[in-house]
C-alpha cells in the first residue's frame, strides 16, 4: 500500500503504533538508524487529515456499527426499563374484556402452553411477558412485535451515532495529537495519559451536543406499543412528547432544558467509558501492531484494531454499567417534574437500596456484547476510511 511508514505499514494504520511507548519515551523507528528529531512520519501523515475528513470517516463507521448492534441496544434498554417498572403486559384491560373478546394480543407466543382460557381464546399469565435475559428479549420482541422491532430506534441511533462519533473521534484524534506533541516536549512522563484526557474531553463535547437524540432513542426502545396496528412514535414525535407538558408555560426557552434530561448521568457514564476505553485501547493496539509489524498485511492490522477495540469496549462497558442503568432510569421517567429533580447519585442509591448490587448491573450482558463489537467496528472502519481519504489526497 502507498503511504507506508514504519515497518512498511501505511501511515493511517500505524499512527498509534508509531507514538510513544508506555514509559513516555519516543517509539523506536524500524531499522538500525537512530531516531530523527520531530514527530514520527506516521503522526505527520495522521495530522494531515482535516476535521471534515475525520468527521466523514467517523460518521461512516458509526453508521455501520449502529445498524449491526442495535438489537443488543434494544435488549439492554428493555431489561433496564423492566427493572424500573415499565410494563410490557396489558393487564389493566383484562377486567373490561367480555367473554367473546379476541385475546390474541395477550399471548406471549402462539405456542405457549401456559395460557388460561378466557372467553374463546387462551391468554398468557403476566410472567410470560417478563424478560428473563438477552435471548429472551429477542424471542419475545420478535414473537409479539415483529422482527423489525429489534431495530426500534435505529433512525434515532443513526441520528445520534453519526453526529456523536463525527464529533467524538475527530476531536479525540486532534486533542490527542496536540496533547502528545505538547507533553513530548515539556513533560514526557505525562504523555501516556494523553488518550485518557483527550477521550474524556471529546466525549463530553459529543454527549452535550447530542443528548436530546439519546433521550429520544432510549424512550423509543424502552416502551412497547400495545395497540395492534398502531405505529409507535418516531424520534421527532417522541421529542415533542417530552416537550408537550411544558408547552403552555411562558418560559419556553428555559423549558427546552428538559430535552437534556439525564445528560449528567450520560456524562457520568460516557466520560469514564472513554477514559477507560482509550487508555486501554491504545496500549493494546500498539502491542498488536508491533507483533505484526514485520510481515503483516492490511487484514492483520485491521484485525489488531478490531481486537483492541473489542477488548477495550467490553471492559469499559462492564465497569460503567451502573451509570448506564442510572441514565436509563432518568430518561424513561415520564413525570417531567420528577425527572428534573432526579440526580444520578440519588438514582444509584435508590437502585442499590431497592434491588441490591445486582440491580446496578441490569442489562450488563447485552451492554458488554454490544460495546465490544461496536468499538471494534468503529475503530477499524474509521481507520479504513481515513486511509481512503488520505490516498485520495496523495493522488
Amino acid at each position: 500500500m502507498a503511504g507506508g511508514s514504519r515497518g512498511g505499514f501505511p501511515a493511517w494504520m500505524t499512527a498509534a503504533a508509531a507514538r510513544i511507548d508506555l514509559s513516555g519515551g519516543a517509539a523506536a523507528t524500524s531499522g538500525s538508524q537512530p531516531p530523527q528529531p520531530g514527530p514520527p512520519a506516521a503522526v505527520v501523515a495522521d495530522q494531515e487529515l482535516g476535521m471534515a475528513e475525520r468527521a466523514l470517516s467517523a460518521a461512516s463507521a458509526a453508521f455501520i456499527s449502529a445498524i449491526i448492534v442495535n438489537p443488543l441496544d434494544v435488549a439492554k434498554t428493555r431489561l433496564q426499563a423492566q427493572a424500573a417498572g415499565v410494563p410490557y403486559y396489558q393487564a389493566p384491560q383484562m377486567a373490561a374484556l367480555g367473554p367473546d373478546a379476541i385475546l390474541s394480543e395477550l399471548r406471549c407466543s402462539p405456542s405457549c402452553t401456559r395460557g388460561i382460557i378466557l372467553g374463546s381464546e387462551p391468554i398468557c399469565p403476566p410472567d410470560c411477558f417478563q424478560y428473563k435475559g438477552t435471548v429472551d428479549v429477542f424471542l419475545k420482541v420478535v414473537r409479539q412485535e415483529g422482527f423489525g422491532r429489534l431495530w426500534r430506534g435505529t433512525n434515532a441511533g443513526l441520528a445520534l451515532a453519526i453526529p456523536t462519533v463525527g464529533i467524538y473521534l475527530p476531536c479525540y484524534d486532534i486533542f490527542r495529537n496536540k496533547i502528545e506533541d505538547f507533553t513530548r516536549s515539556n513533560a514526557p512522563g505525562l504523555t501516556p495519559y494523553a488518550p485518557l484526557v483527550a477521550g474524556s474531553v471529546a466525549r463530553s463535547l459529543a454527549c452535550i451536543a447530542c443528548s436530546p437524540i439519546e433521550l429520544a432513542r432510549t424512550r423509543m426502545q424502552a416502551y412497547k406499543e400495545f395497540q395492534p396496528g398502531v405505529k409507535p412514535p418516531g424520534m421527532w414525535k417522541t421529542l415533542l412528547g417530552v416537550l408537550s407538558p411544558h408547552a403552555s408555560s411562558s418560559q419556553n426557552v428555559q423549558n427546552y432544558r428538559v430535552l437534556w434530561t439525564g445528560v449528567g448521568a450520560q456524562l457520568a457514564r460516557d466520560v469514564p467509558f472513554s477514559a477507560i476505553c482509550w487508555s486501554t485501547l491504545e496500549p493494546i493496539r500498539r502491542k498488536l501492531l508491533g507483533l505484526v509489524a514485520e510481515d503483516g498485511d492490511a487484514a492483520s492490522v485491521l484485525g489488531a484494531n478490531f481486537a483492541a477495540g473489542f477488548v477495550a469496549g467490553s471492559l469499559a462497558a462492564g465497569v460503567t454499567c451502573p451509570l448506564d442503568v442510572a441514565k436509563t432510569r432518568r430518561q424513561i421517567e415520564k413525570d417531567a417534574q420528577k425527572a428534573m429533580r432526579m440526580t444520578t447519585r440519588q438514582t444509584l442509591v435508590d437502585i442499590l437500596r431497592s434491588e441490591g448490587p445486582k440491580g446496578l448491573f441490569t442489562g450488563v450482558g447485552p451492554r458488554v456484547a454490544r460495546a465490544g463489537p461496536s468499538v471494534g467496528i468503529v475503530i477499524s472502519f474509521y481507520e479504513v476510511v481515513k486511509y481512503a481519504l488520505h490516498q485520495r489526497n496523495m493522488s
